[in-house]
């Protein structure tokens, strides 16, 4: 069992725990963006890093493991503005509207989506090419949840990937086909873990659609 502190709070955890985890039971919540706890954790995000007494850098706490006698500040100074400026950037070049959690950590930062402003936003086309979803990746945060979804994490499937470069890249399938042209089964486990409205039912759509008409 290895003892720790996060935010002046004594805890002890297994060896090979998180400090995401270990957070967790002692009622410190830390942001996460790409973290699902169905999924294995990446840390592409970087919303949930945490100062580490002694680290030269914040550490991504739903990958660190935890060590001996260590101490974090989930909430110093130096993570809240690192996790600011992030939601800041996000907000710059991603259509969060539906994007509620997301939303949720920008008021708790007092993140200010107009400070960055005027530069480059992702703008791809709404593709509808099959009976179940849409995809909107200029609502795409680049979470990769439904890639690993897709993939090794649950699926199996594989129909996912990546595409483009830069501010153009995007969830993709292979060669860019269609859906119906891929290795996809409809499971709809993608749409289940997007945490924005880039993957989204036809039903649900087609609702907010008539709407908003």
């Amino acid at each position: 069992m290895i003892t720790l502190t996060i935010d002046g709070q004594p805890v002890q955890v297994p060896a090979g725990t998180t400090i995401l985890q270990a957070a967790q039971l002692v009622g410190v919540t830390i942001p996460t963006i790409c973290y699902h706890p169905r999924l294995t954790a990446n840390a592409i995000c970087r919303l949930c890093v945490v100062e580490v007494a002694g680290a030269r850098t914040l550490q991504p706490a739903c990958v660190a493991p935890v060590a001996e006698g260590m101490v974090v500040a989930a909430e110093s100074e130096r993570a809240r503005t690192a996790r600011r400026v992030i939601l800041e950037l996000l907000a710059s070049t991603v259509d969060l509207r539906e994007a509620p959690e997301i939303q949720a950590h920008m008021a708790r930062y007092g993140a200010n989506p107009a400070r960055f402003a005027g530069g480059k936003r992702r703008a791809f086309p709404v593709l509808d090419d099959n009976p179940f979803y849409i995809r909107d990746y200029s609502q795409c945060v680049m979470c990769w949840r439904c890639i690993q979804v897709c993939a090794d994490d649950t699926q199996l499937t594989y129909a996912l990937t990546w595409g483009g470069r830069g501010i153009d890249s995007r969830v993709a399938t292979f060669f860019d086909e269609d859906m119906p042209d891929t290795s996809c089964v409809f499971c709809g486990n993608c749409v289940g873990v997007c945490p924005t409205g880039a993957l989204k039912g036809k039903l649900e759509h087609s609702l907010e659609a008539r709407h908003a008409g």
